[in-house]
């Protein structure tokens, strides 16, 4: 079947609106392969236009960038700047994803209930940026076992045991960055240390 004029330079056109829509996103073809199940092998020859687009292939790119399918195959490249929250439920946590696309660093909001009290520890590979946005925050990392308030901030390498939660006096509301590869922040932390009074 001959396809059309119109038709084939829409297609001549998927694999680099594709790589434009990757890297301004700052997104790398591991991340995305790893995000969408795709290889990279495909993704590139995808990109390059060797490979011919299909729905099997732009229906996870679409869902992993977060945006209509329609961008990717002829739209206008500007997408909805709007971040639609969906809430999920996390160990009876309510965690709200703020990022719209696969890469090192993702950031939620999250709120951790009053009865989130009793510490379980773990440790997993990345690294932890917290800033408490209300309520008092309990974080246990290895020996250290602080109170954060509203604006206060915390950071650390999750392959140290931590658990953070509520001191029971009320809900806690938090924004956290996590690098799964153990990527840093721009933002550093004063870490905090109990120490006695001096005197003045």
């Amino acid at each position: 079947m001959t396809q059309s004029p119109t038709i084939a330079q829409a297609l001549s056109e998927v694999g680099p609106r594709l790589k434009r829509l990757r890297t301004a996103r700052g997104v790398t073809l591991a991340a995305l392969a790893e995000a969408t199940g795709i290889s990279k092998s495909t993704l590139s020859r995808l990109e390059a236009g060797q490979r011919r687009p299909s729905l099997e292939l732009l229906l996870p790119i679409a869902q992993a960038h977060q945006v209509p399918l329609d961008e990717l195959v002829g739209a206008p490249e500007v997408g909805d700047p709007r971040v639609r929250l969906k809430p999920h439920r996390v160990n009876g946590n309510t965690v709200l994803p703020l990022t719209r696309q696969p890469g090192p660093l993702q950031s939620y909001k999250m709120i951790l209930p009053d009865r989130r009290t009793t510490p379980e520890l773990c440790t997993h590979e990345g690294h932890e940026w917290l800033y408490v946005l209300s309520g008092r925050l309990r974080l246990i990392l290895a020996d250290h076992d602080v109170v954060l308030g509203p604006g206060e901030v915390a950071e650390f390498d999750t392959r140290l045991p931590h658990w953070f939660g509520s001191t029971g006096d009320g809900p806690v509301e938090l924004l956290s960055l996590f690098g799964r590869q153990g990527e840093r922040m721009h933002v550093r932390a004063r870490p905090t240390v109990r120490t006695p009074a001096s005197g003045g």
